[in-house]
């Protein structure tokens, strides 16, 4: 799955929360100041040619559709991110995280469950 920019990735969430869309309904979820509604389209353009929508054409009118999950980008994103910056493992993230003020007590009593969960699982 090849990397999204900053503009695509804001593009791709607005697509993703309105599950389909055309280039106007986008324009219209951004805050101010709005991007153009060409640099706009070129934006869509990319993403399709990167095989992230793909669209369904009424017309001369086309209602662009994500081809990739939110959930699939999560997760493809979150594994690239814990390979690039973490030597991909999960404890680096978490110490990352725990230096950083990241987790609450709720947040680390929570995983503590989810760990204890696992291991019963496991055994």
């Amino acid at each position: 799955m090849e990397a999204l920019t900053n503009n695509e990735e804001q593009v791709m969430q607005i697509i993703w929360e309105l599950e389909k869309a055309l280039v106007r309904d986008v324009l219209n979820q951004f805050p101010e100041p709005r991007p153009p509604y060409t640099t706009l389209a070129s934006v869509i353009k990319q993403l399709e040619n990167k095989r992230y929508l793909d669209h369904k054409t009424y017309g001369n009118t086309h209602e662009y559709f994500p081809l990739i999950s939110k959930k699939a980008y999560q997760h493809s994103s979150f594994n690239l991110l814990v390979k690039n910056y973490f030597e991909g493992s999960a404890k680096n993230v978490l110490s990352f995280m725990v230096k950083e003020d990241k987790l609450s007590e709720k947040d680390i009593q929570d995983l503590e469950k989810m760990v204890e969960n696992f291991k019963k699982k496991s055994s």
